[in-house]
This record gives structure tokens, C-alpha cells and sequence, in this order.
């Protein structure tokens, strides 16, 4: 997806114009929301919306790139000023924060950091770094790996995305698994 040909004016505005919408909705009703409603918002059809993004995945990929772009680089800005396990710690309760922005992401949110977008590469990137940096420290148990990490992620964003108020229960969760990934947990 980062390397995508330049599109036709016509083609950049409704490709605009779907992430704009998809955003509007997905932030109203959630991220299981009909792509048909999406669509109707931005005011094209729905082949139009497909040809553009063939999977609500990559849709939800593309609407949260720029998101996960400055949240990548906003870890990776203050990663080293923190020990290792305490900025793997944020990235992880952070990550967690932003995937209940849209109701209902939780359940793709690792195929959504599969999809390409400079903000899913970036995230997942900086989430293995992260990781790596933890694991060469000897903070990390070697066996723990992205993939794992966004399990925990998208298992605790299901546990709290119908909170009001989810940060201290997010931050609890959080520290369970950290404390349960420390070396000499093995």
C-alpha cells in the first residue's frame, strides 16, 4: 500500500472522501459499521469504495494510518529516555488505547498492522524494536514475540472497550502481562 501509483484528481478526492466518511462513521457506530453506510456518507458507490479498498480491513487501515504513524514516532521519540520494559510497557498500553478509538477494531487488529499502510509498518516496527531492545537487555523473556504482543493488545482492547473510563483497567492489564513476560518467568 505505501507504494501505491499516483491516482487521478477525480480518484484522489473520493479516495478522500471514503476515509473521511469512514472515519465519521467509524467513530459514530463502531468498526463493524456497513461499508454500504460508509459509502452512502461519502457520497459514492459502493464498487467505488471496493476498487479503492477491497476489505474493511484495509479501509480501517488506511483511516487509522496517520493515527498510527504519530503514535510510532511518539514512542520511538521518548523509547529512549525509558528502560526497556517501561517503554515496551507504554507502547503496549498506548497501542491498546488507540485501537478502542473505533468500537470494534479490537478483532482485526492484527490483520489491520498486516495491511501496509506507512502507519501500520511504522507501529509494528516500533513495537519490535521495542521488543528486541527488551529481549538484548535481558528484561524480556526470548520466547515472547510481536505477534504475541498484539494478542495481549487485541484481547485487552476486547476487555475494555466498553468501559467508560478504561485507562486505570487498561494499565492493570497491561502490567499483568508485563510482569508475566519478565525474564526469569520462563
Amino acid at each position: 500500500m505505501a507504494n501505491e501509483t499516483p491516482l487521478r484528481a477525480d480518484a484522489q478526492r473520493n479516495r478522500e472522501r471514503i476515509l473521511a466518511a469512514a472515519e465519521e462513521v467509524f467513530l459514530e457506530r463502531g468498526a463493524g459499521v456497513s461499508l454500504e453506510d460508509v459509502a452512502k456518507r461519502a457520497g459514492v458507490g459502493i464498487g467505488t469504495l471496493y476498487r479503492r479498498f477491497p476489505t474493511r480491513e484495509v479501509l480501517l487501515a488506511a483511516t487509522y494510518s496517520d493515527r498510527f504513524l504519530e503514535f510510532a514516532e511518539a514512542s520511538r521519540a521518548r523509547a529512549s529516555a525509558l528502560d526497556p520494559l517501561s517503554a515496551l510497557r507504554l507502547y503496549l498500553e498506548e497501542l491498546v488505547q488507540y485501537t478502542n478509538l473505533y468500537r470494534g477494531i479490537a478483532v482485526s487488529l492484527g490483520t489491520v498492522l498486516q495491511i501496509g499502510t506507512p502507519g501500520c509498518l511504522a507501529t509494528s516496527e516500533e513495537g519490535s524494536r521495542l521488543l528486541l531492545r527488551g529481549q538484548k537487555a535481558g528484561s524480556i523473556r526470548s520466547d515472547i514475540s510481536f505477534d504475541d504482543l498484539v494478542c495481549i493488545a487485541t484481547a485487552i482492547s476486547l476487555a475494555t472497550e466498553q468501559h467508560s473510563s478504561p485507562q486505570s483497567h487498561i494499565a492493570h492489564l497491561v502490567g499483568v502481562f508485563m510482569n508475566g513476560i519478565k525474564r526469569g518467568n520462563e
